[in-house]
């Protein structure tokens, strides 16, 4: 599905300043490309964030993605896998070695999968609300 057929569910304007529509944004982070042109790659390595993008030269280096997608990830998976671990434990008559054979592996996985792209998604909600740096303007503390 392209960004273009997205249906923003919420466009942010500042000022004269062109409009950034969130939706599109969000899944380009989530497919970890720029939230600007949606081509360029959005990470050098797992975690790294480029400096700028190589397609239309948006400036990443300031993104403050702190805690945030380490938090989404734990939510996420915490959830997924404490269902899954219930489900299974009513379902079939398995000992806790075999659950932990399962659900240890299985939450690794979740969690690397989605780590990524929990990052991007974070960088582009700042790009599309101008926080951290995305407005022009240096943020003020205090």
């Amino acid at each position: 599905m392209s960004d273009d057929t997205l249906a923003p569910t919420a466009t942010v304007t500042f000022g004269g300043e062109a409009s950034r529509p969130l939706a599109p944004a969000l899944a380009r982070g989530f497919r970890c490309r720029c939230p600007n042109c949606g081509e360029g790659r959005l990470f050098r390595a797992y975690l790294k964030s480029v400096e700028a993008c190589a397609v239309c030269g948006e400036e990443m280096h300031h993104h403050r993605a702190d805690d945030l997608p380490p938090y989404l990830t734990v939510f996420i998976v915490g959830h997924l896998v404490v269902a899954l671990f219930l489900m299974m434990d009513e379902t079939f008559a398995l000992s806790m070695w075999a659950h932990l054979a399962i659900l240890v592996p299985l939450t690794i996985v979740l969690s690397l999968a989605l780590l990524q792209p929990l990052k991007g998604a974070t960088i582009a909600l700042q790009w599309a609300l101008r926080l951290g740096g995305f407005g022009g303007r240096a943020d003020v503390i205090g």
